[in-house]
């Protein structure tokens, strides 16, 4: 078995910064206080900080199906966790 990427580490601590960005700014806009203009800007970078978690929780799960199965080479699903 290789041993971990040097930069794993980094990725899990990427994740855990924009999401907790993402946390405080959601609370920020929900109180209300912000203008128009602050809002908008606030959004936009709400939208991103959403997609850099979604892409590295996407490639979080395509590395579980590797572990689970390295054979599968086109990542499909082989289960379904949400299945009883």
């Amino acid at each position: 078995m290789s041993p971990p990427e040097t930069h794993e580490p980094s990725r899990v601590a990427e994740f855990e910064q924009s999401l907790d960005e993402l946390e405080q700014l959601v609370a920020r806009m929900e109180k209300g206080e912000m203008s128009l203009d602050e809002s908008l800007s606030a959004f936009e970078r709400g939208v991103g900080l959403y997609r850099q978690c979604r892409t590295a929780l996407d490639q979080a799960e395509l590395r579980v199906r590797q572990i689970i199965d390295p054979n599968d080479l086109d990542g499909a699903p082989r289960f379904d966790p949400d299945t009883p």
